[in-house]
């Protein structure tokens, strides 16, 4: 993946006046990512998951890609430091009262999702933003799950956070002027780019990138080639810095399939059609590098094709 950091020397991390506390609900991947950069710029953040134990692995996880933008002179030790201690914990939707913005990044699943807003947003103050870092479902759909559609937005970090410069903002149609204009700011204050989706499913970029994988994989399911053969065509052919497979295992099969799903039931056209590889995959439980194995085996010292 084009990787491509923002350092202090090219940026000046500003915080804006109207975000000071952030809620993050969900400390996985892209949770913590999010924190990470967040508390970086200079934020206040608490994080909440279901199990503290997942909020102390996500602490453990900041620290260390902290760590490591500190030993290639990306940051200074200090930042890295101050970063760390502006993190604490949430063990309640109640622990997010005086926040100003709660950014959902729980699974890609939709009812878990609608069933965070209706839990989280009373305890919230009246005027505090939500958003949601969904890769692919309704912003619209979301938002009417709280009680404040005017004041939710889908805000789509990309995986992983820290490195990648793109935020997807997203509409949904009934968010503000006022919350639209916040999160553009805020966005921004963390050196971030933003580009606008509509509220189509998938947004911008998974609605080219995972049919583009979806292929891939038919590709791989109808014997075309090989894991490696694909791949590498798609680096050295394409020049892509990762083949359709790896970043795939690097996503997470199962979201892939989520992703397709969205895309396959809310735009009823089957060139959407999930590979029913894929879905075996996803049923072996085989989701990748977080599960040791996906379209290769990551349990030794190197990772091997599966077929």
């Amino acid at each position: 993946m084009n990787a491509h950091v923002v350092t202090k020397s090219e940026f000046q991390f500003e915080p804006i006046p109207d975000v000071k506390l952030v809620g993050i609900v969900g400390a996985g991947q892209m949770g913590s990512g999010i924190a990470h950069v967040i508390a970086l710029a200079g934020y206040r953040v608490l994080m909440n998951d279901l199990a503290k134990e997942r909020v102390d692995a996500a602490m453990a996880l900041i620290e260390r890609n902290l760590g490591r933008q500190v030993t290639r002179g990306m940051i200074k030790d200090q930042d890295a430091k101050s970063a760390v201690g502006r993190i604490g914990y949430a063990a309640s939707f109640a622990d997010f009262k005086d926040c100003d913005l709660v950014i959902e990044a729980a699974t890609e699943e939709e009812a878990v999702k609608r069933k965070i807003f209706a839990a989280l947003c009373p305890h919230l103050r009246p005027d505090a933003m939500v958003a949601s870092n969904t890769s692919s479902i309704s912003i619209t759909r979301l938002a009417a799950s709280s009680d404040r559609p005017e004041q939710f937005i889908g805000i789509h970090f990309m995986n992983p956070v820290p490195v990648m410069q793109l935020v997807e903002l997203i509409r949904g149609i009934a968010t503000g002027d006022k919350t639209f204009g916040i999160s553009r700011r805020f966005v921004e204050s963390l050196g971030k780019t933003t580009a606008v989706s509509e509220d189509f499913p998938a947004f911008i970029v998974n609605r080219i990138l995972l049919p583009m994988i979806n292929e891939a994989i038919y590709t791989l399911y109808e014997g075309v080639g090989t894991v490696d053969a694909i791949d590498k065509a798609m680096r050295l052919g394409a020049n892509h810095p990762m083949g359709p497979l790896e970043l795939a295992d690097f996503i997470g099969l199962d979201t892939c399939l989520s992703v397709m799903q969205v895309l396959y039931e809310g735009l009823a056209d089957s060139k959407y059609r999930p590979c029913p590889l894929l879905v075996k995959y996803v049923e072996a439980g085989w989701l990748g590098r977080k599960a040791k194995r996906g379209f290769y085996d990551y349990r030794g010292d190197k990772p091997v094709p599966t077929r």
